[in-house]
């Protein structure tokens, strides 16, 4: 039932303006809307902050249909669990009674801060700093790769309270898009998901209330490496979405064309790509499904999973819709059908959330 109703709402509403969002690089408002209007923008919010308490199987399900459709709009709801996430794992209860609410609201959404220009796949060696005063925290610094920067009303940033410690000395704070000193680069010019505007943050003396840390001093790189345990799930689940509607597209595609007097869905060897894709696709959803069972039950072995599943999602849908642009010839290759961008699309989820090399190296050291 879930599936259906997401699936006729992204049709109806999200669909029909995926191709402009694309093209003129802009944020899909219409997309929030129509997710905010059905309650879908952050389904993961706890019911007793006014969220639909959807387990991470039904988040995992919004996610891929929405990306189905069209993949920046499905970083609405994936991007505030990904921000909001550090706060219902580790945050106080007054303080996820603070943000949860409004987020479930949809009065505002959540990203998250954990990059920068000199601390990607290390983390760890991030230079912004938060330095205690009173009962404040100043923070200075710039993150780099925000996902909705400038839309997003609240930020998750991991800053270096004690720089001796390295990981250990990282802690997480809620910063607020209004906070003085906070402001955002212009948004960067990429290959796919032009519709969800990825920007710096700068933080410049931004001062907030000491009781705006996430958990105690010094947990935040543990939160913030916690959060991508569930959260690169959501990952798998949108690469999952991007295969699908790629595969749908080139499935009906092929049925149509004619060359030779028939349709080319009756050769062999276009019978046999399509096989291939639907099998990837199939595997790829059975492993991400079964890493978000993990999740919601918080299994020893998630950290392993949950790699496994972004990383094989992700190489299946940069497959998957390379072959579906090779299935529509020429015309994929044009901007008139929409497989040209699922394949731009495609290629984020191998990056973003850590590189599939990294996702290598987690499932390496985390050997079930």
């Amino acid at each position: 039932m879930l599936r259906d109703a997401v699936r006729s709402l992204a049709e109806a509403k999200i669909a029909p303006y995926a191709a402009a969002v694309d093209e003129e690089a802009r944020f899909p408002q219409e997309a929030l809307d129509a997710l905010t209007a059905n309650d879908l923008h952050a389904v993961h919010v706890p019911e007793e902050y006014g969220g639909g308490g959807a387990d991470a199987l039904a988040t995992v399900i919004v996610i891929e249909e929405v990306a189905r459709v069209c993949a920046s709009s499905s970083l609405i709801p994936a991007v505030n669990k990904l921000g909001s996430l550090p706060v219902i794992l580790s945050g106080s209860e007054e303080l996820k009674k603070r943000y949860m609410t409004p987020l479930a609201k949809g009065d505002g959404m959540f990203s998250y801060c954990l990059s920068e220009p000199d601390a990607g796949s290390d983390a760890a060696g991030m230079k912004t700093k938060a330095v205690r005063d009173g009962d404040f925290w100043v923070l200075n610094g710039v993150k780099r790769w925000i996902t909705n920067a400038g839309v997003s009303e609240y930020y998750t940033v991991m800053a270096v309270t004690d720089p001796s410690k390295r990981s250990k000395g990282i802690s997480a704070f809620v910063v607020e898009k209004s906070d003085e000193g906070v402001s955002f680069g212009a948004p960067e010019k990429k290959l796919g998901i032009k519709g969800s505007p990825t920007r710096e943050v700068y933080l410049d003396n931004v001062r907030i209330p000491a009781d705006r840390m996430i958990g105690a001093e010094g947990t935040g790189f543990a939160t913030a490496m916690k959060t991508l345990d569930h959260t690169r799930i959501t990952i798998a689940a949108q690469a999952l979405g991007i295969a699908q509607g790629a595969l749908d597209y080139a499935k009906g595609y092929v049925k149509e064309r004619k060359q030779f007097g028939k349709p080319i869905a009756d050769f062999q060897g276009i019978q046999f790509m399509l096989a291939d894709m639907a099998m990837k696709i199939e595997a790829a959803r059975q492993l991400t499904y079964a890493a978000a069972a993990k999740s919601q039950r918080g299994d020893s072995d998630l950290t392993f999973q949950g790699a496994a599943a972004k990383c094989f999602a992700s190489d299946v849908a940069m497959e998957v819709t390379t072959d579906a642009v090779q299935l529509l010839g020429g015309y994929g290759y044009t901007r008139d059908y929409p497989v040209e961008r699922m394949m731009r699309d495609a290629k984020i989820t191998q990056i973003y959330e850590g590189t599939n090399q990294v996702q290598r190296v987690v499932m390496a050291r985390n050997l079930p």
